[in-house]
């Protein structure tokens, strides 16, 4: 019986597939290790011991330490995003669903909030034109989704670029978080509620 060969884009499937399977393992050994010793406490010598891998393949995965809070942070925004869509569809308006993705946004980063700092800083620390889409948090995306529900229902100027306004919307989002970080008992979801506020403001269509 003739078995026919795998082509070259079934071996690069499965390598790229094998490659996420490893680094996703990899970062979820990270993570309880975090748990367990504190995020500073915790090196990348020990987790590729605790991983089982040589340490050449913890860092051909993750050169850093801050990179396997990226790859855990992004892939938890991408599971959450079906689940999370099909409740803010039940909402009556797209600026309802905005403040209900802030809202959630809000609840993730106070879970996160001992390493969310350190995420940050890695992520600043990039050129922007370096990082490919499977790079990118997706945050964009969701925020050039809402927005772009609210320009359809005519709750946003359908006139100004939907890309900007994504943009300057996450990069709000992004200056909020930071002061939030950095003032001791301040509300993230508050502080994203006056934020959209402000954005609405200049954005919301006028009577």
């Amino acid at each position: 019986m003739f078995f026919p060969m795998p082509t070259s884009a079934d071996t690069e499937g499965r390598r790229a597939r094998k490659r996420r399977q490893t680094a996703d393992r990899l970062a979820e050994t990270a993570f309880a290790l975090f748990a367990e010793h504190g995020y500073e406490a915790v090196t990348m010598e020990q987790i590729a011991a605790a991983a089982d891998v040589a340490k050449g393949t913890l860092y051909n995965h993750f050169p850093v330490k801050e990179a396997l809070l990226a790859h855990r942070f992004h892939a938890d925004l991408a599971a959450a995003l079906p689940a999370l869509y099909a409740q803010l569809a039940a909402l009556p308006s797209a600026v309802e669903r905005l403040r209900a993705f802030l809202l959630a946004s809000a609840a993730y980063s106070e879970s996160t909030r001992d390493t969310l700092g350190a995420y940050l800083h890695y992520r600043l620390s990039q050129p922007v034109e370096s990082l490919g889409r499977d790079q990118r948090s997706g945050l964009d995306q969701v925020f050039a989704r809402l927005i772009g529900e609210a320009q359809a229902s005519g709750e946003i100027r359908s006139e100004l670029p939907l890309q900007a306004l994504a943009d300057m919307l996450q990069f709000m989002h992004l200056g909020t978080v930071m002061r939030w970080l950095h003032t001791p008992g301040a509300s993230l979801a508050s502080d994203f509620e006056a934020m959209l506020d402000l954005f609405l403001d200049g954005a919301r269509r006028k009577a």
